[in-house]
This record gives C-alpha cells, structure tokens and sequence, in this order.
C-alpha cells in the first residue's frame, strides 16, 4: 500500500479556503440577513465546538456528536441528525482535510482512492433508494449500534491500536479492490442512513486488517468522510431535499467546525490520539445505553436484546477482520509513514 512520506507543506491553500469559506458565510449572514437565524441556533454551535475536534483528532465525523446532540439532547427528528451530520461535515471534515492535505501528511492511498470511488457508487443509491424507507426510530439504533460497537472495541483494544507504526503493505490493486467494497457498501447502508459512518468502516479495516498507525489511519478517514460529506449534501439536495432546520443548524455551526476539524488534526498529531480515542469510546457507549434507555418502550425487550445482539455481531466483525490481518501481516511489509523504510513484523509486535 503506498504511503504518502512527509514533504513541503502548503498551508497557503488551506487559509485561502478560510478565506473563501468565511466570505461566503458572511455573505449568507449578513448578505442575505440570516444572522439572527444563526445565533437562535448558538446551542448546536456551542456542542460543535467539541464535536469539530472529535472530527479531526479521531475516525469519528463531526455528526458523531452533531447527531445526538440534536436527536437525543435537543428531541429532534432522527432524519434531521442525518442531514445535519452531512452538512456540517461538509464543512469541518473538508477543512481538516484540506489542513492534512496542505501538510502532507502520511496516507493509505490505495484503500482511500478504492473507498472513494465505491462511496461514490454507494452513497446515491443508498439516500435515494434506502434511506428514505428506514423509520426514524431504526435511524436512531442503527447509530447507536454502530458507534457503541465501535466504543467497546477501543475500551479493550486501544493498547494495540495505538502500538502500530507504519502500515502493513499489500498490493495495491488488492488495497484499492478493499476500499471500493467498503466504501460502496458502507457509503449505500451506514452513511446514507445516519451520515456518518463510513469513516469509521475504512479506519477498522486499516488498524485492524493493515495494522496501521493511527498517523495514518485516522487523516484517511477523514478525508473519506470529508468526500462522502459532500457528495451526500449534493445527492441530497438534488433528490430527497434536506430535512427542515439543517441549514439553519448548519448556519451556526459551519464557522466553528471549520477551524475546529483541523485544530483536531494538528492538536491530536502533537500530543497523541489514545487518550482522546478513549473518551470518546467512553461517550459512544455511553449514547448507545441513552438511546436504549430511552426508546425502551418503543423497543420492548425483543428490541433491547435485538440491539445487544446487533453490538455483539458488529465486534465479532471486528474480531474476524483483526484476526485476517494477523493471517496477512506475515505476507506484507510494513513501512514507516514518514521514512518509508520497512519495519519487520517482529518489531512491530514483539
């Protein structure tokens, strides 16, 4: 799998983004008198201010939070979550991955290009032909199941995760076969449900199967998710149209995550991700209990034991990935993100 080694960087592009961005949002705001629009909405605001860190310091997209902050805190429509998670990410994910990009930092090209060429495949379908038939309250577990899963597996796998260095290398063409199922499969079902999502699928399949560095595999992810982001606000926009309230949501929110994503990226890659990646597993098992808890009743118990069962296959995913990675470690090499020179499998796992 080709690795992107560290080279001159160009943060010129990515202020004059922030230049570009914040014009724009001050022509809506001031332009087009939408500023009391934006500041009735300061809450949503103020919780992106974690939740755009979140986006750039882990594998988890900014509606990780933006999503049941507003359909858990805020009582909001499950739909709702989902169109603001896409909106908003459009945003943050694209200014953190414009940061990364400028900075040149290490990448699992192969599987990003595959990803990203299934995504665009799978996200369409899944907004226009899936999506729009899951009731509010299955959007609501689907996102719940899929990130307390993901919580569990850092509470006990997080040691391991955060050893790697470098990335176990395949054949490319198999890297980007891998990223074009993943992203076509996750983009058309997760992502286009909740709005987040994909991110997490790519970042598994890279520390568990490829073995690689969390350097690596978390800009990776969110460069995924920036590109499905914005692919599914367009879809969106030309098909389903956006849920009531996502533009306004995203009115306030969108100046915060622009420079909260990238402040994420360049926070977490000098003090580390391990620490931030643990309490955020905290909080995603802690939202799965709080929407079990809370839709009991509309759930009952068969729904109760049917979301357990659902967290338990997705680890046992997990587990089945993890264990094919120890199989293909031994048949790859691994290389370092920023030197490109191999690291053999022993001294990587002693």
């Amino acid at each position: 799998m080709s690795i992107q080694a560290p080279r001159r960087q160009h943060l010129w592009v990515w202020f004059l983004w922030l230049i570009c961005f914040y014009s724009a949002w001050g022509w809506l705001v001031f332009g087009q008198g939408l500023w009391e629009t934006a500041q009735a909405h300061w809450p949503i605001a103020l919780a992106m201010t974690a939740g755009s860190y979140v986006a750039g310091s882990t594998p988890m997209g900014g509606g990780t939070v933006g999503f049941p902050i507003l359909v858990l805190f805020f009582g909001m429509p499950a739909s709702l979550g989902r169109d603001f998670s896409f909106a908003v990410q459009s945003i943050g994910m694209v200014s953190a991955s414009i940061f990364i990009l400028a900075r040149r930092q290490p990448l699992a090209w192969s599987m990003l290009q595959g990803a990203m060429v299934g995504s665009l495949l799978g996200t369409p379908l899944g907004i226009v032909f899936i999506a729009p038939f899951i009731p509010e309250l299955w959007i609501k577990i689907v996102f719940a199941v899929i990130w307390g899963s993901f919580g569990v597996l850092h509470l006990y796998r997080i040691g391991e995760i955060a050893s790697h260095e470098g990335m176990t290398e395949f054949d490319e063409r198999w890297d980007f076969r891998v990223g074009l199922v993943l992203g076509a499969l996750s983009g058309a079902t997760v992502a286009a449900v909740t709005g987040v999502g994909i991110d997490m699928v790519l970042y598994a399949a890279l520390v568990l199967l490829h073995r690689a560095d969390l350097k690596i595999a978390i800009p990776t992810s969110v460069i995924i998710m920036a590109f499905t982001s914005v692919l599914g606000i367009v879809v969106k926009n030309l098909s389903t149209g956006l849920q009531p309230g996502a533009f306004d949501h995203w009115l306030a929110a969108a100046p915060i995550v622009a420079l909260g994503a990238p402040l994420g990226v360049f926070v977490a890659h000098l003090i580390g991700r391990k620490s931030t990646l643990l309490v955020v597993a905290v909080l995603c098992v802690w939202q799965f209990v709080w929407t079990c808890y809370s839709e009991r009743i509309a759930l009952g118990l068969s729904g109760l034991a049917l979301c357990l069962a659902a967290v338990g296959a997705c680890l046992f995913g997990f587990e089945k990935l993890r264990a094919w990675g120890a199989i293909l470690v031994g048949e790859g090499k691994a290389r370092h993100p920023a030197t490109g020179t191999d690291i053999s499998s022993e001294a990587r796992h002693p």
